[in-house]
Parts: structure tokens; sequence; C-alpha cells
């Protein structure tokens, strides 16, 4: 059964791959183009105070998803490295608000709003718990973003009560994506290294296995829980290198690995947490991340592992 969408930011990189896909599973989908904003709001109490204060942003998406079944924001500015809280904010936090705000005037079913699993930080095991702990301004805008929406959500004075969904993607990876570029780089050259044996999993995804998640989640005819995670694609910490770079990794002592992170992090930290994202970076390409199986494995909803495919693919753009 087909629905109609609106997606927010469906000329992004995560966006045009969800409209593509939901063209191709034959739905109706229309474009919406996401106001620019920015915030110095910083906690959720003065975030929902100040989306109230834009009230003509509300109006605009309220009018385009006028007829809409389900939402999806894929809208926001997806950069671990930003310094600019007030932009990061605004495009990750604010805007998310007044998406749904607008979306309890319309008589939309569902939002699905696509968040980050950077919201959890350095935790050992992700998973689809309200927990996050934040270690960049990028991920701070994101995890308050989450918070924001969820108390929004708890409102007993909404118009109209549609189901909020978080859908937190992992390590998000595409042709043409500069993190992909960098991946891929890193992969060929002489540097390319893991940390211990290599077979530590890793939420190293492919951004058209997001995409099918994503109508997937949107298009569920039951409850969905309000917070679920992008499912583990299969990939390892070398499988990753080897098929992005054509070469086995260097096997570096954990000890020595762990070592050096924790230098990148205190320089960091001395330069006001400046390299945060960028020692994230190669924390996660050394030693993985785990993840908790979510209730997209619990449904047997697993979306077709594409990474190898994906980072084999840019691998051959180098050559």
């Amino acid at each position: 059964m087909t629905s109609a969408w609106r997606v927010v930011g469906a000329t992004g990189f995560v966006g045009s791959a969800v409209t593509q896909r939901l063209r191709a599973d034959g739905h109706t989908v229309q474009a919406v183009s996401a106001p620019r904003l920015s915030s110095g709001a910083r906690t959720v109490h003065h975030l929902l105070g100040r989306a109230r204060d834009l009230e003509s942003v509300i109006d605009y998406l309220a009018d385009s998803f006028a007829g809409a079944d389900i939402v999806v924001n894929a809208a926001g500015i997806a950069a671990p490295d930003g310094k600019d809280q007030d932009a990061l904010v605004g495009a990750n936090a604010m805007l998310p608000v007044l998406i749904l705000a607008a979306a309890e005037r319309t008589g939309v079913k569902r939002v699905v709003h696509i968040s980050s699993a950077a919201v959890q930080g350095k935790t050992h095991f992700l998973d689809e718990t309200s927990r996050t702990t934040p270690f960049s301004p990028y991920s701070y805008s994101k995890a308050l973003g989450e918070s924001a929406l969820q108390r929004l959500a708890a409102r007993e004075d909404r118009p109209t009560h549609p189901e909020l969904v978080i859908l937190r993607a992992t390590s998000v990876q595409g042709r043409g994506r500069a993190t992909t570029k960098r991946l891929a780089a890193f992969a060929s050259s002489p540097l390319c290294s893991v940390a211990g044996d290599g077979t530590a999993h890793t939420p190293v995804t492919s951004v058209d296995a997001l995409a099918e998640f994503t109508v997937t989640v949107g298009s569920h005819r039951g409850e969905v829980p309000q917070i679920v995670l992008l499912p583990w694609e299969g990939a390892t910490t070398s499988s990753i290198l080897r098929d992005a770079g054509r070469r086995n990794p260097i096997k570096l002592p954990t000890v020595v690995c762990c070592a050096a992170v924790a230098t990148g992090y205190a320089l960091s930290g001395l330069a006001q947490n400046r390299w945060h994202g960028a020692v994230r970076r190669i924390e996660v390409t050394w030693f993985g991340q785990n993840q908790v199986p979510g209730w997209g494995q619990e449904q047997g909803l697993l979306p077709t592992p594409r990474i190898s495919e994906l980072l084999r693919s840019v691998h051959l753009d180098r050559a």
C-alpha cells in the first residue's frame, strides 16, 4: 500500500537517497525545502521557548505537509567537525522541533527524524535508549534535538499526536561524500591500520541501507519505538579497509592505539575540543563500535547489506 510522503531536505545526501527509494517503491513523495535557521538556545527549555517565536516557519512547513501521511526529516548540518554552534543547533535541533510542531497541525500520522548515533558518544555499545553522551558541537546539537523532540511529543496539549520516530543513523557512507573519500584515502595509504586483530564490529554503513530502513520504519503498519537504531551491516574494522583500499590493514597493538587516541583527545581538549570529531573518526576506524540488536533485527526488518559493494565502488572510482 502506497502512502503520501514529504521529505524535508530531499536534495541533500541522505534526503536524495530516501526520495529515490520512495519513488522506486511507488510512493508519492514531495520535497520540502529546509529553512535555514540559527539558534543560541542551549537547553531544551530555551529551545522550545524560542520555537514559539517562529510561527511563520511552522506555517510554511504545515502548508508543505498538507495531505501527507508520513514526514521524513533528512535535513540538518552533517558536520562532525563543525564549530558554529548556533548554526548546528538551528539545523539539528530547532528545525526538527518546528517540523514536529507543523506535523501536529496537518494530520500527519508519523514523523521520522533522522538523527545520529553520535549522540551516544564513545559508549562501547550503541543502543536504542534515550541515553546520550555528546562529545562535540555536532553531537551536542543532535542530542539536543532528540531531547527537545521527546519533550514536545510528551506534551498533553498537542493539537494531534503524530507518532514520532527518531532514527539514529550510524557512520553513513556514500559515493561522493567527503567522509567516504577520506576513508578510502586512508584505506589505500601505507597508514592503513586497525587496533588488534581487526575483527571488531564497526557501525560503518551505506546510505542505501539507511534509505531502505527509513522507508521501512516510516511505512511500518504497527507501532514503532520512539528511538530506533540503524541495524549493523555486518562490517568489521578490517573488512571496511580491505573493501575501500583493496589491501590488508596493518594490525597495531591495542595499547599503542589507546595511547594515541588518548593523546589526540588531550591535545584537542587544550584547543577547546577543536579536533574531537577527527580523533573520534580515527578511534572508530581503529576500534569499531558495537551495537545492541535493536527493533529492526527483532522485527526481521533488516536492510540489504550494501557497505562492501559501496566501498569497493569507491575504490574503483579512485583507481
